[in-house]
């Protein structure tokens, strides 16, 4: 029987192939504040080092591929109806062929336009001051900052609310909104959550698989075939 899968990535399972988390144990992106390099404010006021900031972001992704988690989601697919909703700014889901990926934190290879946020662009290169929009309005990434309103995710409690299954992957679920979309899952709906260092305990309907994504994902996904 086709069922709705629905999984919530995060950073744990780009970590794998490769993806710096750019954060320290500090709380620091890459040496700086967070809000230095993440936020409305940090745009304003230091605009050439928020866009130097995500140009090197762009630039190691361009070197990295999907890994074993990733690829086994795919597998999935080919049997039920899976939509992915990823914390991750990254494209290796969509690198391993997922073909339902929900951005909630945006997207780095495209930008948008600062006149129109609708007007998004596919970007691959350095994004620098003086690149305009049709508009003539300075582009920006397209990447969810801190302050800012999470456009997708309406869309992704619609699609959690109908899961016949949710998996958790390589997040904490600490960070919101993304965090309460568990909440959002019908009462019966089994969990699995697949992280190395889990934050939750099992219970009758949470499995924890305490693992990587790379080997914790291809087990739930052969358990979910078989």
């Amino acid at each position: 029987m086709k069922k709705k899968i629905v999984v919530l990535t995060g950073a744990g399972i780009s970590a794998e192939s490769g993806i710096s988390t750019f954060r320290d144990a500090n709380g620091l992106w890459e040496g700086h504040d967070i809000m230095e390099v993440a936020s409305p404010i940090g745009w304003r006021n230091n605009p050439e080092l928020v866009l130097d900031f995500y140009n090197k972001r762009r630039q190691q992704l361009l070197t990295v591929a999907p890994n074993a988690g990733h690829k086994a989601l795919v597998t999935l697919e080919e049997t039920h109806d899976v939509t992915i909703i990823t914390q991750n700014v990254d494209n290796l889901h969509e690198q391993a062929g997922s073909s339902q990926v929900i951005h909630l934190h945006g997207e780095l290879l495209k930008v948008r336009s600062q006149f129109d946020e609708n007007l998004v662009l596919d970007w691959k290169e350095d994004l620098n001051l003086g690149d305009l929009c049709e508009h003539q309005s300075q582009l920006r990434p397209h990447i969810v900052w801190f302050g800012e309103d999470v456009p997708m995710m309406d869309k992704a409690i619609t699609i959690t609310e109908r899961a016949d299954v949710l998996l958790i992957i390589g997040t904490s679920m600490q960070v919101y909104p993304a965090a309460g979309l568990l909440q959002y899952a019908p009462y019966q709906t089994p969990v699995y959550f697949i992280d190395p260092n889990p934050a939750v305990s099992p219970s009758e309907k949470l499995t924890v698989i305490a693992e990587k994504a790379s080997t914790g994902v291809p087990k739930i996904v052969d358990q979910l075939l078989n």
